[in-house]
């Protein structure tokens, strides 16, 4: 085996070119067949094991480029500022918002994560709700947990809400129940006219398209033949 400064040198050079290693290459490179004095040698230097391949891969502490969220691939091998894929998925299902279902921890993780929950919500690491028939994954902080699937309601009332409505102030739901029970809807003419003492620039056919839109009036309202003469 290589020298504890050989070692050193050897393995920053190989991490500097390949940035990732597995087992059988660092034996190789600090030629070797011990397989816990190349964990010696590493330990020094700072390493972490990867989430994905079972653990099989390692690299330096200060390679990895983290995301937002902690995470780091190298040619399909994943790791994480976090630890192991257990210690991952927990993080990631506390610090969200709104919890995560399995599709979303999967899509970000890039890995199966079936196994990984199963075992997490039996150690009370994590905890989870049934949501719209699907298991949704929140902290395991009881208060956090709460929070995490009221904000989940609110996002699914947000994506089945229909476009046209989506964002619309209470104030204009009230005006128009309030428009539609006059006994006297404005002209458009009049509206635009008011509109434009007060600086509003607005045409008559933006207006007239806008009851249209909610029903105030059917059709724009054409000078007759009469009155072109």
């Amino acid at each position: 085996m290589l020298s504890p400064e050989d070692s050193r040198r050897a393995l920053q050079l190989l991490f500097r070119q390949r940035r990732v290693a597995d087992l059988p290459l660092l034996l190789r490179t600090l030629q070797t067949d011990w397989p816990m004095g190349v964990f010696r040698r590493l330990r020094p230097l700072g390493y972490l094991s990867s989430y994905s391949h079972s653990g099989r891969y390692y690299t330096l502490d200060d390679l990895p480029e983290f995301d937002l969220d902690g995470l780091w691939q190298h040619q399909g091998v994943h790791f994480s500022r976090h630890g192991t894929l257990k210690s991952t998925a927990a993080h990631l299902v506390h610090a969200a918002e709104a919890g995560r279902t399995h599709k979303e921890l999967e899509a970000v993780l890039r890995v199966r994560v079936h196994n990984t929950l199963l075992e997490l919500v039996r150690g009370k690491r994590i905890g989870r709700e049934l949501f719209q028939n699907l298991f949704l994954y929140v902290s395991a902080d009881t208060a956090r947990a709460a929070l995490q699937v009221v904000q989940r309601h609110q996002l699914h009332r947000t994506e089945v809400q229909p476009p046209a409505e989506a964002g619309r102030p209470l104030v204009i739901d009230v005006l128009l129940e309030v428009i539609h029970g006059a006994q006297l809807v404005p002209d458009p003419a009049k509206v635009v006219a008011r509109l434009l003492a007060r600086g509003v620039e607005v045409t008559l056919v933006q207006v007239d398209a806008i009851f249209q839109l909610h029903g105030l009036k059917k059709t724009l309202a054409r000078p007759s033949r009469s009155s072109r003469r």
